[in-house]
């Protein structure tokens, strides 16, 4: 019996490079959850109220079209994520794709999805700076902090 894998994914290389790793080191028999924190940006394209600036209504028709490729180019991505594993040996019916909606932020959400019954957590490192890590941070150090009961496994 395996154990239950949630990796954190986006349309970046970062994301990909935890794919490969997992399709590397994991045996198939593990279940995987592809999981991407989408912004919740459906509230902000259907907003229409008269206190709206008028530049960002004239606006808000080009911010929700990037917002949908947004979410077209992660939804690609997280597939072709899928067909990687599965041409690495793991079973499609153990394997999830989940589009979330951000609601605590991309961490909080990331380790809300963790604690419901996962082993481990697997995230691909930004590759910025450690400078800029310090200052900024970024996802997969919050995530580190606030995963108390499930394993995070960092890629770089």
């Amino acid at each position: 019996m395996g154990c239950k894998i949630l990796v954190a994914f986006d349309d970046s290389k970062n994301a990909m490079r935890a794919v490969h790793f997992v399709a590397e080191t994991f045996s198939p028999d593990n279940k995987i959850t592809l999981l991407s924190v989408l912004q919740n940006t459906a509230a902000l394209c259907e907003m229409n109220s008269p206190e709206l600036t008028p530049y960002f209504e004239s606006q808000q028709d080009s911010f929700c079209i990037l917002e949908d490729k947004k979410k077209g180019l992660v939804e690609d991505a997280i597939e072709k994520a899928k067909s990687y594993l599965s041409e690495a040996g793991f079973n499609t019916r153990n394997i999830t794709i989940k589009l979330i909606p951000k609601k605590k932020g991309i961490a909080g959400d990331i380790v809300a999805e963790a604690n419901s019954g996962y082993d481990i957590i697997v995230l691909g490192r930004r590759g910025i700076s450690g400078i800029k890590e310090f200052l900024f941070g970024s996802i997969s150090q919050k995530v580190l902090q606030l995963a108390k009961d499930v394993s995070v496994l960092v890629v770089n």
